[in-house]
């Protein structure tokens, strides 16, 4: 019997088609629906590519002002939930507490057994809605502090400061971090959105989906980095102990967090223009240690293996100088990809089939079972 080939990690397998975004490495380009991520970074904000995700195009401004008032209206968490939110452990980690809540959303969802399109697109309104409001409820209920309501009259990105800080930043801030959430939202079938396809295929709801999406993004290897980046930049410590630290890495030939990725292998095409506003960030708050090693770090794996950062290099300390903490980080990229995954649940429901990929075997060979007695 001839030896099926095997590909890791499903290394080159097109599982599917499908038409919310596009990676084209030959040019290291994404697009979503068709644009270019850059472009929609510097034309748009990030509740306009929501819609972009959901409806395959940019909304006219009737149409924006309907999504956002439907957003702004679907904000506040349950009293349910809120009581749940303040059992949770303090020392979870806001994954683990967003992954929760989100099956908790999911229970008590009045529509939770209904996966129409119509119905599993409200519940994806719900979901983005009130993401970020358990986030950041979760955050500081871990530090002591009570929740913020949501304020339905702040924009999607202001209202979460508004959750986390309780006060609204400077426009740049603002402007960074909408800049970060749009780059965020999409990735074509990444890990954690073949997760939530791979789940959609069994007729399960949208709450069961995007719970599976978290528990995938949690890990260092996908959503995870951004947070590990941090760390090791701390670790490093300042751009003068960059080298150094790095040869280290190399002498030990340990992973170094924010490097490298499956599909770009000439750069990541989402991190100049992050990159950019991470650079603003730090002449809004007037420290540039963390960029000045991060330029450091780059220009060495770029010369000693030929090796570019991915969105997370940036993205670490741009959230870091924003304020945020860093486990923090990764749920921050949850309330943006939810449009991603979403937009991925709507389009496996509507041509479904069953993923059931094979497996090859290679353990022992079919045998009798022995007896209690004949195995001593």
């Amino acid at each position: 019997m001839t030896e099926p080939t095997i590909y890791k990690g499903l290394v080159g397998v097109y599982a599917d088609v499908s038409a919310v975004s596009k990676v084209m490495p030959e040019t290291n380009s994404l697009t979503y629906r068709g644009y270019a991520v850059q472009d929609l970074c510097e034309e748009t904000d990030f509740e306009q590519v929501a819609y972009l995700l959901w409806h395959g195009e940019l909304p006219t401004a009737a149409q924006l002002e309907a999504f956002r008032a439907e957003e702004r209206a679907n904000r506040a968490l349950s009293p349910a939930l809120l009581r749940v939110l303040r059992d949770f452990p303090k020392d979870a980690h806001p994954m683990d507490a967003i992954r929760t809540a989100v099956s908790f959303m999911g229970m008590e969802d009045p529509e939770s057994a209904d996966v129409s399109d119509a119905a599993q697109r409200r519940k994806a309104m719900r979901l983005f809605a009130k993401a970020p409001t358990a986030v950041a409820a979760a955050n500081r209920l871990s530090k002591g502090l009570e929740p913020i309501e949501p304020d339905a009259s702040l924009p999607y990105c202001e209202n979460f400061f508004h959750l986390v800080f309780g006060k609204v930043p400077q426009p740049e801030v603002i402007k960074s971090f909408d800049v970060s959430m749009i780059l965020y939202a999409e990735h074509t079938f990444n890990a954690s959105t073949f997760t939530a396809r791979t789940v959609t295929s069994t007729g399960a709801d949208i709450h069961g989906a995007i719970a599976a999406g978290i528990a995938a993004l949690k890990g260092p290897l996908h959503g995870g980095a951004n947070e590990a980046v941090m760390h090791m930049l701390k670790e490093v410590g300042s751009p003068e102990a960059a080298v150094d630290w790095l040869e280290g890495k190399f002498d030990h030939r340990a992973l170094v967090m924010g490097f490298g990725h499956r599909v770009y292998k000439s750069g990541d095409s989402r991190v100049p223009t992050m990159t950019k506003y991470a650079e603003k960030m730090a002449e809004v708050v007037g420290d540039r240690r963390w960029m000045e090693t991060s330029r450091v770090l780059a220009k060495q794996m770029l010369e000693r293996k030929n090796i570019h950062p991915n969105l997370d290099f940036p993205a670490g300390p741009a959230y870091y100088l924003m304020g945020f903490d860093i486990p923090m980080f990764t749920p921050i990229f949850v309330c943006s990809r939810i449009t991603g995954w979403a937009a991925h649940v709507f389009e496996q429901a509507a041509d479904n089939r069953l993923i059931r990929p094979l497996s090859h075997y290679t353990g022992v060979e079919q045998r009798a079972v022995p007896s209690l007695a004949a195995r001593g």
